[in-house]
Order: structure tokens, then sequence, then C-alpha cells
């Protein structure tokens, strides 16, 4: 016992002094926050920024729909009731422009056209985009007050963002429109039609009320990102040091005084212990973080932000999580030292670890549809599988409340395959240790299991 805690010691105590661990277990957290907000705040940004309110309308409908179009682009655009068109139908082309916008962007171009001559128009609307005069052209025809479609093409048509924009002002013109139709008062259309429904929603369980399903959701996807990232890196970790001490004969001497299974069992611990570490550190910043974002998202203009608030977190979910990371860091770490013993180079370790690797990314493969259906069959199988168990569980168990047998079968299930993984990567490691030359195939690590 004394020589195994001496392993753990020294494989800890060298991870946690080096500069890379303190670097990472420093700015991780500030890294992870600038991944996930920065982009949000990019998007909040892009949308207002969005020159939507500056194409050309070509409307052949008769009916004055791309002027009401265009004047809700403006509303959209700068937050401001601009001058109504002019809804003149007929005719010709009658090119009118919308009342510019207070920020100085350009008003849509609004042009009555005659269905006959629609084509033309949208030829000489594709030469002006392709000259860079218009960024792009909407066409609202019949098809757009029967069948609700529209066209829209331009050097912007790939932004997704501003072609949510555009549907959302086309929707609510033709309710506009069939509101007025159906008699309701002009005046009144607009507070009817420009609603705005925030949706709260709240996590029931066995003790009442819960947290928002919201922060739930995004609480899930962290702890399964975490989860994944730490057994992963960690995993290998093992797996490059056995493989180092290895090529640099260093476990030669080192086993000459501490059996193989002490040194197994030392190592797979140290780098855990490790990994648990950077955890808590990373779980304290990010609950400091979330308490304390209030004013950091208030003052970059995302008021969704500002509610947000750390999840409750019951002490059995997290010693649950604890466990699930623990078994899966020691399942996976098995089977990365099993790697690390067999082969003798780097160019071999990285295929000989693919199989390894490609039972976790399975977990990460089927993520986001379990985490959206966390009670559907696909969910309960793969939480229940001892390898995708260890991120896949603990996922289900921050989004809903899962049933007792089915965390006690998760848990049982990837115990007993612990059990049997150590085991085998503790006779091959105690061969592949020493053992030089090429990797050993199949039949000679089903020989080195028996015999060891």
């Amino acid at each position: 016992m004394d020589k195994l805690w001496v392993v753990i010691k020294r494989e800890y105590l060298e991870r946690v002094r080096s500069k890379w661990f303190i670097f990472t277990t420093i700015f991780g957290p500030v890294f992870f926050a600038a991944v996930t907000i920065l982009p949000a705040y990019m998007t909040n940004r892009g949308m207002k920024n969005a020159q939507v309110s500056s194409i050309r309308i070509l409307d052949a409908t008769g009916t004055g729909l791309g002027h009401r179009v265009a004047d809700r682009l403006s509303k959209r655009q700068d937050d401001q009731s601009p001058t109504p068109g002019p809804g003149g139908l007929g005719g010709g082309q009658v090119g009118s422009r919308i009342g510019a916008p207070a920020s100085g962007t350009i008003a849509s171009v609004v042009e009555d056209v005659n269905p006959p001559k629609l084509a033309m128009a949208e030829s000489l609307a594709t030469k002006d985009v392709m000259n860079k005069v218009d960024p792009g052209y909407l066409v609202l025809d019949s098809a757009t007050l029967t069948k609700f479609t529209a066209r829209y093409a331009g050097r912007n048509a790939s932004a997704v963002g501003e072609i949510q924009l555009i549907e959302t002002a086309i929707q609510q013109s033709l309710m506009a429109s069939r509101l007025e139709g159906a008699g309701i008062k002009p005046e009144r259309v607009d507070s009817l039609t420009k609603i705005r429904v925030d949706l709260a929603s709240v996590r029931l369980d066995e003790r009442g009320r819960g947290d928002s399903g919201i922060v739930s959701f995004i609480f899930g996807a962290i702890v399964a990102f975490m989860l994944y990232m730490m057994i992963m890196l960690y995993g290998q970790n093992v797996m490059r040091s056995v493989l180092e001490e290895k090529m640099t004969r260093v476990a030669e001497v080192i086993m000459a005084s501490v059996k193989p299974d002490i040194l197994l069992a030392g190592k797979i611990l140290g780098v855990g212990a490790v990994g648990l570490t950077q955890q808590i550190v990373w779980v304290g910043s990010a609950a400091a973080f979330i308490t304390y974002g209030a004013v950091m998202a208030k003052a970059m203009g995302m008021p969704q932000m500002q509610n947000m608030t750390f999840p409750t977190v019951p002490p059995l979910l997290l010693v649950s999580l604890v466990l699930f990371f623990i078994l899966g860091y020691i399942l996976y770490s098995a089977m990365f030292a099993a790697v690390g013993a067999m082969v003798g180079s780097q160019e071999e370790v990285a295929q000989a670890a693919q199989p390894v690797v490609l039972l976790l990314i399975a977990s990460i493969i089927f993520f986001q549809p379990i985490l959206l259906n966390p009670s559907g069959t696909l969910a309960v199988a793969m939480s229940i599988i001892p390898f995708t168990a260890p991120v896949i569980m603990p996922v289900r168990m921050t989004t809903i409340q899962v049933p007792p047998l089915e965390l006690a079968a998760s848990l049982i299930a990837l115990a007993f395959t612990c059990l049997i993984t150590i085991w085998a990567a503790a006779r091959i490691y105690r061969i592949g240790l020493l053992m030089t030359g090429k990797k050993p195939n199949l039949k000679e690590l089903t020989r080195w299991i028996k015999y060891a």
C-alpha cells in the first residue's frame, strides 16, 4: 500500500506542478466562457447590424405587400416607426423608397411590378446584385398570397440570421394584410401582429418546482463536454506516460522494486486525481461566473442571459457525477494504458488507440439527439452501455429524473466492465512493458491475458 501511495503521489505532483496544468486550470474557464459567450454576443451584434432593410423588393401581388415588408424590415432594423411608403398598386414599375432609417442605412426599394413583366424585373435586379448595386432582391407574387412562398436572391443568401429576419417580416406583413381584409382597423393591426412570446420553462420533479429547463439543458451540455474532455485527455495522458516509460526503459528499473499491477494502479489513480482537481476548480469558476455574470451580460447587451442562475445540484446528483467520472476514467485509462504497453513507438500508438477513441466518441455522436429526448429508447440504451454510460447517463440526470433502477443498472454494468477491463489491462501491461518489436496481434494479446 505504501508503494501504491508513492506512485500516486509521484504521478499527481509531477503533473500538478507543471506550468501547463497551472495555465489550463486557470485560463481554461476563461477560454470556455469566451467560446460560449463571444459567439452569442457576435451573433446578437451581427443581427442588429444586418443590412436587410436595404434590399430591393419586387412586388407583383398588386396588394402593396412589398411596402408592408419594407416597412417592417426598416422597423426591425432601427427599432422605430418609419414613415409609411405609398401603397400604389398598378401598372409599370414604380420605384419607391421607404423612409430612411435613423441610423443612416439605405432603406429598401420597392418596385410594384405587373406579373407579365416580373421576369424582366428579376433579370435587371440580378444584374444589379452582380454589380454590387443592391445586396439582394426579394420577389413577392401571387404564390406569396396563396401558398405563402417567396423568393430571395442575393450575396447574403447564406446568412441564416438575415434570411430569418426577412421571413419574419413577410409573415407579419401577410398576417397584417389578412387582418385588415377581415375588417380590423389599420391602427390596431400593428399592435396585434407585433407580439413576442418569452416562454419560460421550469423543470418539475418529485420535490416540486426545479430549475429552468434552458439552464438544465445548458448544464447538461457542459457536463457532457467536461466529462468527455477529461476522460479523453487524461486517459491519453496515461497512455503517453506508459509509452514514454517503455521507450526510455524507465519501466524496467521501476518494476525491479514495484509490481506492474501497483505501478498501473498508481498511474491511473494519480492522473485521475489530477483531472478531478481540475474539474473542481472549473466547476467553482463556472458557479462564480454564472453568479456574477448578470452585470457582464447587461453590459454586452444580452438581457436574455441576465436571469441565468447556477442550477441546483442535489447531493445524489453530485455523487453520481463524481462516480461516473471516476468509473469512466478508470475504464478508458485502463484501455489506454494497455494500448501504451502494447506498442513501441509514437507512430503505432495513434493507430492502436483508434478503437478506444471511437468507443468514447460514440457518446458524443449521439449526444444531441439524447439531450433533446433524454427519455427515449436511444438515451436509455446508451446510458446502460458501459462504454457510453460515463457521458450519457450524467447528461440524462441533469435534464430529467432518471428512474433509480436505470441508474443502478448503469452503475453496476459500468463497475463490472471496469473490473474486467482492469484485469485484462493489468495482464497486458505486465507483459507489454518488457516486450519490444512489432505490435502484437489479437491472438498474441489473448495469450498474454491468459498466461500472464
